[in-house]
Formats: structure tokens, sequence, C-alpha cells
């Protein structure tokens, strides 16, 4: 098999593709995210705790040269909450289409089975006989 075909084949795969779309919509899923929590979520939050500003929250640490280094953690709190929200939204995204897959792929109602053929029936009573004996 050609390097080609073996590449076809892998590619086509129906858990390369879900993964292809998974990522390209993690891709545009992540500025919504980030805009939500900079401008809707942080704000007020940031009003409760008495006009903080999560996104300008850093330690400075002195050094020799008196200008400091910062160590920015409200950058990082802004991170964490913004994977907090996209952890759960796809969450509840795989948890809708599992709900729907689960509701495609129930089978019918299924009909009673078919009453075996006489030669087995024939061959219980036999076995059912001897069993008496």
């Amino acid at each position: 098999m050609s390097m080609l075909n073996e590449f076809k084949e892998f590619a086509m795969r129906g858990n390369v593709v879900d993964l292809a779309v998974g990522v390209i919509m993690g891709a545009a899923f992540g500025p919504i995210v980030s805009t939500l929590v900079e401008n809707i979520i942080m704000p007020p939050v940031g009003y409760m705790m008495a006009g903080v500003d999560f996104s300008t929250l850093a330690a400075v640490l002195p050094t020799p040269t008196g200008k400091g280094v910062e160590i920015k953690y409200g950058l990082f709190l802004n991170a964490v909450i913004k994977f907090l929200i996209t952890a759960f939204a796809i969450f509840l995204l795989v948890k809708a289409m599992n709900t729907a897959k689960a509701r495609f792929d129930k089978p019918a109602t299924a009909a009673a089975p078919p009453p075996p053929p006489p030669s087995e029936v024939y061959l219980k009573e036999i076995r059912d006989a001897l069993t008496k004996r």
C-alpha cells in the first residue's frame, strides 16, 4: 500500500474527522469565550470586589536596579476562568450530542421472538422425557 493510500485511509477515519472538527470549533469558540470573560463576566466580579480589575493584578518583585519584575497573576485568573467556561460549554455540547445519539441509536420496540421450529420443540420434549426417567 502506498503512503498516499495509507494517509487517505488514516484521514478518512471517523475519529480523525471528528477530532479535526472539534479543533476547528474550539479555535472558533476561544475568542468568544475570551470576550465573554473579559468584557461581561470579569467587570461585575471586579465591581463586587471594590472595583478590582483582574487583568491588572500583579505582584512586583524588587530587583537591584529598582525597576521590579511583575508576576501578573490577574491574567492567570482570567485564563483559568476562560478555561472553566470553555470546558463547561464543551461538556454541555458533548452531553447533548451523547443524549441525541442515544435517542437515535435506541432500537425500536423489539417484537416478540419468533417461535422455535417444530424440531426444537420435539427435541426439548424428548430431553424432558429422558430426564424424568
